[in-house]
């Protein structure tokens, strides 16, 4: 198996990790006096008292705070350009996201727009995007992950939905990175079970993405092998016991691990046509898409024999030691989307049409085609319409 001996690797963020560090917040270094607080439109942060207390600690700290409380599950631009006027209305000089990847994700365009005229679909730089180079730096942010999914905290990147054009586009530059991220498994006890198995699946995937891409090198397969070998050992446990402290700072870990290698290896196309999915339903969470497209999508790259090795490898670190088949990583991974409840969801459920599939290819290429090129063989129109739609008929196991 040839792995690459060339890297890079830039992680510019303070990461704090472990059990009980949310309340020692207030001693971190603070890049500013006063924060533009970011939390989403539900009620989870306030209801178990997690904005309370952020703000007792930024208080402590000596930071004033605004607060801005409409982030959505799949965060849009004309959101990203509201808490981006309250920004500047206000004079903050920093942003604290506290909330899960969606949050996370639009901090980092809420950082960008907060310092730079005009809209922020003017920096994309795919699709309907202007591409205009960033000319101011954009506000610090300090994150404070209450799921455990994306691993935003630690990489620089955030997914925005224009949904003016039905686009959803990774955007992040170097200076979007968090400068400081505190991630204490102990916020993550109250997400529900579904949730837990979405946000765990997502931060897998990442990992399995990276793997198996074309840009896989010495450090990326150390780093994403181990991670996918925690979540794997300890989805369960989390989604289906969640008060388990253990098993939740174990998913905290994977996902960590899964976010700092955001930038050392690319991800590939599963997360392209995911995104478009959601991009035209933002309802339908973006771990539980991944999860409606796994098996037809790697079971399509199996069936290619592009890297047979790294599948069963796979399918070894996710619980099947003897593995010696590719196609045993789709048995380890069906299996444990039954145990944690989410081995049938379907895209029916959201309102997806198989008339829509052709549409998904388009928009996935337009906005998040730099994915297909770390692909290891090339995806036609044609193989992503008919992955669409094994995933839609469950016909994932046809060679």
């Amino acid at each position: 198996m040839y792995t690459k001996l060339n890297f890079s690797l830039f992680v510019p963020t303070r990461i704090v990790f472990g059990v009980g560090e949310f309340n020692n917040l207030h001693s971190q270094p603070m890049p500013g006096k006063k924060a533009l607080l970011l939390i989403s439109k539900g009620k989870s942060t306030r209801q178990y008292g997690y904005l309370a207390r952020t703000e007792a600690q930024l208080k402590q700290a000596g930071v004033d705070t605004v607060l801005f409380d409409q982030i959505e599950a799949n965060p849009f631009k004309s959101t990203v350009m509201a808490a981006s006027v309250l920004a500047r209305q206000h004079q903050c000089d920093f942003i604290v996201a506290l909330g899960g990847g969606s949050v996370i994700d639009a901090s980092k365009a809420i950082a960008v727009m907060a310092t730079n005229p005009g809209d922020f679909w003017d920096y994309i730089l795919v699709g309907t995007g202007k591409g205009k180079p960033v000319e101011h730096k954009p506000l610090p942010i300090v994150a404070i992950p209450t799921t455990a999914g994306t691993g935003s905290e630690v990489d620089p990147w955030g997914a925005i939905i224009n949904e003016e054009t039905a686009e959803k586009v990774g955007f992040g530059i170097d200076d979007t990175y968090p400068v400081l991220a505190v991630i204490d498994p102990e916020l993550t006890l109250s997400v529900p079970p579904a949730f837990t198995a979405y946000q765990g699946f997502d931060a897998m995937f990442h990992s399995i993405e990276r793997y198996v891409s074309k840009t896989a090198n010495a450090l990326s397969d150390l780093i994403t092998l181990k991670a996918v070998e925690i979540i794997a050992g300890h989805i369960t446990q989390a989604v289906n016991q969640g008060d388990n402290l253990n098993a939740r700072a174990q998913i905290g870990l994977g996902n960590l691990m899964s976010g700092l290698i955001m930038k050392l290896s690319s991800g590939i196309s599963h997360h392209s046509l995911e995104n478009a999915m959601t991009a035209f339903y933002p309802d339908l969470p973006h771990g539980a898409g991944l999860l409606i497209l796994c098996e037809a999508y790697f079971t399509d790259m199996i069936n290619k024999h592009v890297c047979d090795e790294r599948f069963v490898q796979l399918a070894r670190v996710m619980g099947m030691p003897k593995a010696t088949q590719p196609m045993d990583f789709i048995t380890a991974l069906t299996q444990l989307m039954a145990d944690c409840g989410v081995a049938d969801l379907s895209m029916a459920d959201y309102g997806i049409s198989p008339d829509e599939f052709a549409r998904f290819t388009l928009n996935a290429r337009a906005t998040m085609g730099g994915l297909f090129l770390a692909d290891r063989t090339p995806l036609s129109d044609n193989d992503c319409v008919a992955i669409y739609t094994a995933a839609y008929h469950k016909l994932t196991h046809a060679n």
